[in-house]
């Protein structure tokens, strides 16, 4: 039995308040585009909630902003600091800057240059490392000097309420949905918007979709408990998670009906199909969704209503162009 608490509608429609003049409430479009129409289950209709288009270009602008906002009066003459090689550290660059907050963020060498260079341009201070490890290791080491609030990437409360704005704008925006497909990475997205779905509409069928590589909610389904990996193998990096984690795992197990994988392979063709027939630069995690209903749960698609949603596009043209070349 968990001890964490579900998550509430008043709670979601505070955090909705917050969010109101600061995030961007995306839009949602009709998968009907010649060339990709015909790809999707029989009888099908897919709708796509676009929240690459969000501040920072990921649905975490959300959590991110929500967990700034929290902070005490000395927290923030403090600053925050995280270690990310992806959307989180853009995400928590702009909130810190939003809120006129300090922030520090331990970057992998091998990050997309881009992102590396949005951190710099929103004004945090990137500071690079050899390896992910090391830039969590850096993260602790200048938290406990300079006495920053640290922001975890998926874990936290505000982090699932930052999500479920997203999913009860999805569902006011698309109500007839009967499915609803989320990528996993940590837990982070799907926790907080499988909580306002099923909150708005306990009948909705939740799916998550990981990579191969990156299966940890998969397993912790499976054992029953949160469960970690040993070695992250995907191209999609910001789905690369090593390990699920309480408050996360907790909000998924309550809300969401399993969870699929996909390959690395499914993944680049849905980026193709993406670029080709929407002209988005998706990266793969942005593909996830859409992954998960052409491959394996395109039987359990037919004929439904389906939402599925782009989370994120912080991808250069070269790292674009190398990975479906790869």
């Amino acid at each position: 039995m968990s001890d964490v608490a579900p998550l509430t509608l008043n709670e979601i429609s505070d955090a909705e308040a917050i969010l109101a003049d600061q995030t961007i409430r995306t839009p949602v479009l009709d998968l009907r585009q010649t060339g990709l129409e015909r790809l999707l289950p029989e009888g099908a209709s897919v709708q796509m909630k676009m929240e690459l288009f969000q501040k920072a270009g990921s649905f975490k602008a959300r959590g991110n902003y929500l967990s700034v906002h929290a902070l005490s009066p000395e927290e923030r003459s403090k600053g925050v600091v995280a270690a990310s090689g992806g959307n989180h550290a853009l995400a928590l660059s702009w909130a810190a800057r939003a809120a006129g907050v300090s922030a520090k963020i331990a970057v992998p060498r091998a990050a997309d240059p881009i992102r590396i260079q949005g951190c710099e341009a929103l004004g945090a201070e990137v500071i690079l490392c050899d390896t992910i490890g090391a830039a969590f290791e850096t993260m602790q080491e200048i938290a406990e000097d300079e006495v920053r609030a640290l922001v975890h990437p998926f874990e936290g409360r505000l982090m699932s309420l930052g999500a479920a704005t997203c999913g009860k704008e999805f569902f006011e925006d698309a109500r007839a949905m009967d499915i609803v497909v989320l990528p996993v990475g940590g837990g982070g997205l799907i926790s907080g918007m499988a909580s306002a779905l099923k909150l708005l509409n306990p009948r909705l069928k939740i799916y998550g979709v990981e990579p191969f590589g990156a299966d940890t909610m998969f397993r912790s389904f499976e054992a029953g408990s949160p469960q970690s990996i040993s070695q992250v193998d995907t191209i999609a990096d910001s789905l690369g998670a090593p390990m699920a984690m309480p408050i996360s795992y907790a909000l998924t197990r309550a809300n969401v009906d399993g969870i699929v994988r996909v390959s690395d392979d499914a993944l680049v063709s849905t980026m193709r199909i993406m670029s080709e027939s929407l002209n988005l630069l998706p990266e793969p995690a942005c593909a996830a969704a859409l992954t998960a209903v052409l491959g394996p749960l395109h039987e359990d698609c037919k004929g439904k209503s389906v939402g599925v949603i782009a989370c994120g596009a912080n991808i250069s043209l070269s790292k674009f162009n190398a990975i479906l070349e790869s």
